[in-house]
């Protein structure tokens, strides 16, 4: 007997209808590039995946070549805690809040996932307020920047009910799941500003587990006894349970968030960091304790959060800010900083991993410099690839003016080795 259930859409999987009507991209070899472990490479893409990496000059196609020398070759980082909904509210167009009509939000949340494509973040989750007086609209504008984005991002929705228990919250219950009937791949929401926070999780989990999609909650984390009730009911659950911004946690006194801590590394929960400050729903600018979470076991991704909306005027969006402030702030290395960005949430996000090997998915990052901590400091210049497409690009040059260029000293350019530019500043 067939399901009756509607079949609700793969957060992992490419669009029917894009795997249907694209065709393959074309051969592409990546010259020149150098990897983190210091070597000098081609990488030859055949459709969205890497065909294969040999030494600088080995490999060769009829097809285009993007010179990579003077660029670092990375994984794509990946954004998983974004607000489509309310990107770029902060200073509206004319008198007046922001408008709120279908049309302008879709606009804005289109516009902010290409802002954050061209940092390089070739997969993004946005959370989406559903119910009150905008009932499922807002959630339906993000789907259409989805489809809008087909080919140059893969874009996914979370749904975020403001209430889900007593009375007000029965109305939001029902479009939680109507929600993911439309086309929202993961529920979340916020339980701290539920008058039942417990209950609020409790219904979030079992129309996660009805639909079998991944559950993405926001919380300050600055209350012990519920975290560990969180832990406790989310603990096990396919495919995978996600928290954030979790400032809060970095003010409990030392002891008790680090058994914290234990708790959600115990029951498989991701924590996602906001260095960059924080977003809807969140009242802290601090961001979690990393280095606490990440020795406890806890697997770490860092967000975006606000993007230019009242909860960050000046948020950036920006996943190489976010590492920098975890390298420079939080004492990782930029190794570690990095993965945060890239690696950790493309697993929290169910995505499947990227290495510059040979079968891996063609989601990469080229940035202008050699060395990853360079990267982190001064990443201007930027090629995205996405499905082994070159999708975006940012140039940068500096250059030092006003100078006598027969008596003055012989000041940087910025440009190829073989530019006639003079040496990279």
């Amino acid at each position: 007997m067939p399901d009756s259930q509607p079949r609700r859409p793969d957060d992992n999987a490419p669009d029917s209808a894009d795997a249907a009507t694209t065709d393959p991209a074309p051969t592409l070899v990546l010259a020149g590039a150098r990897l983190v472990d210091g070597r000098d490479v081609d990488v030859r893409l055949s459709g969205s995946r890497i065909e294969a990496v040999g030494t600088a000059g080995s490999l060769t196609t009829r097809g285009p070549r993007i010179d990579l020398r003077g660029y670092l070759l990375l994984p794509a980082p990946a954004e998983p805690h974004a607000h489509g909904d309310t990107a770029l509210t902060a200073d509206p167009d004319g008198p007046g809040p922001a408008s709120h009509h279908a049309e302008d939000i879709q606009r804005r949340a289109t516009e902010a996932a290409l802002l954050q494509l061209g940092h390089g973040a070739t997969a993004l989750r946005a959370h989406v307020r559903i119910g009150d007086v905008q009932g499922l609209a807002a959630l339906e504008a993000v789907l259409q920047t989805r489809r809008v984005l087909r080919g140059l991002a893969d874009l996914t929705a979370v749904a975020v009910p403001r209430l889900l228990t007593g009375v007000a919250g029965a109305d939001n219950f029902a479009l939680l799941r109507d929600a993911v009937k439309m086309g929202a791949a993961v529920v979340g929401g916020c339980p701290d500003l539920d008058p039942d926070p417990t209950g609020y999780t409790a219904a979030v989990l079992e129309v996660a587990a009805e639909h079998g999609c991944p559950v993405d909650l926001h919380t300050d984390g600055d209350d012990p006894t519920r975290l560990a009730r969180l832990a406790a009911m989310a603990g096990g659950l396919r495919p995978g349970v996600t928290i954030g911004p979790c400032a809060g946690l970095a003010h409990l006194p030392l002891e008790t968030a680090t058994r914290a801590a234990d708790q959600l590394a115990a029951a498989g929960i991701t924590v996602v960091c906001l260095p960059q400050g924080g977003c809807t729903g969140s009242e802290r600018r601090a961001s979690a304790p990393v280095r606490l979470l990440r020795s406890a076991g806890v697997r770490v991704a860092a967000g975006s959060g606000a993007l230019r909306d009242t909860a960050n005027p000046v948020g950036r969006g920006d996943p190489l800010e976010a590492a920098y402030l975890l390298a420079s702030q939080h004492g990782l290395r930029a190794e570690q900083a990095y993965a945060t960005v890239s690696t950790t949430p493309r697993a929290a996000l169910g995505l499947p991993a990227v290495r510059v090997e040979a079968g891996f998915p063609a989601e990469l990052l080229a940035v202008r410099g050699e060395r990853l901590s360079a990267v982190l400091s001064l990443a201007y210049s930027r090629i995205v690839i996405h499905r082994g497409r070159v999708v975006a690009r940012t140039s940068a040059v500096r250059e030092y003016c006003d100078s006598d260029p027969d008596t003055g000293p012989d000041l940087p350019r910025q440009g190829r080795p073989d530019s006639g530019a003079g040496p990279r500043s």
